[in-house]
């Protein structure tokens, strides 16, 4: 079982490896949440039409997204990108919707 832990800023989470944090974090955030991941394939600003990401998902499919990038997740996908390119979400979103949803979005290595 996660232990946590409360923290001035969020919360703390531990276990002894990284599924079981993933399945920790998926827990905390409510049942309906599932971790999904990726390759960060193109990253790009476009104009009028914003921020841009590709990403490939592991799950099939490649989704394309312009626009409505807020800076904290354009940090995150620079990150992946630099990083390896692998990036996961935690969404409650269903159907395939999920694959535009980067309100809890990571990069991974």
């Amino acid at each position: 079982m996660a232990k946590k832990k409360a923290a001035s800023k969020g919360h703390q989470i531990h276990e002894a490896s990284p599924e079981g944090v993933e399945a920790a974090q998926a827990t905390a955030a409510g049942a309906a949440f599932v971790w999904h991941s990726g390759r960060l394939t193109g990253l790009g600003v476009y104009g009028d039409g914003g921020r841009g990401v590709t990403i490939t998902w592991d799950e099939g499919g490649t989704t394309s997204h312009v626009g409505d990038i807020s800076d904290d997740q354009w940090e995150v996908f620079n990150l992946a990108f630099a990083a390896g390119g692998r990036v996961a979400v935690l969404s409650d979103v269903p159907d395939w919707d999920w694959m535009y949803d980067y309100r809890y979005l990571e990069a991974m290595r």
